[in-house]
């Protein structure tokens, strides 16, 4: 198995991350900066199990947004800086680090790159079939997007 998925995968136990945006509606906040590059992407009953690298650029972030099902995930590169709807830093994670987050509609968060090296994520979505893998989702309220 290739080394990077097996990294991901060894997250998959302990982490989870925030990280794609998708389209949203005209009053959502998609990322800026976010380039993605999926290795895997495999269903197996109700659940679409995807694999993606996940890069954001210096200045970049996801936008605000949910996910329907557990993320999991690992920092390779780059610092990123994790905020709750309450415009709180609730977490910055280096490199070699997992990070989690719940899903769901009540958990809007929001990853952004406010180093000046890009951000580079393994991710690894567990999502019900025909969800997106993220929802773009209007500012709550921060001074910051």
């Amino acid at each position: 198995m290739h080394k990077t998925v097996r990294i991901a995968l060894s997250a998959v136990a302990v982490a989870g991350v925030t990280v794609v945006a998708v389209p949203g509606t005209a009053s959502a906040t998609p990322g800026r900066g976010v380039t993605a590059v999926t290795i895997f992407d495999k269903t197996i009953g109700d659940t679409e199990y995807v694999l993606k690298e996940i890069t954001l650029a210096p200045g970049g972030s996801t936008g605000w947004h949910y996910h329907p099902g557990p993320v999991h995930g690992l920092v390779k590169q780059g610092v990123l800086t994790h905020n709750e709807s309450d415009c709180g830093v609730d977490g910055l994670y280096h490199r070699g680090q997992p990070i989690s987050e719940e899903s769901g509609p009540g958990y809007v968060h929001i990853g952004r790159n406010l180093g000046s090296t890009p951000v580079v994520l393994e991710v690894f979505y567990q999502d019900p079939v025909g969800s997106p893998l993220a929802v773009d989702v209007p500012n709550p309220g921060c001074d910051f997007d």
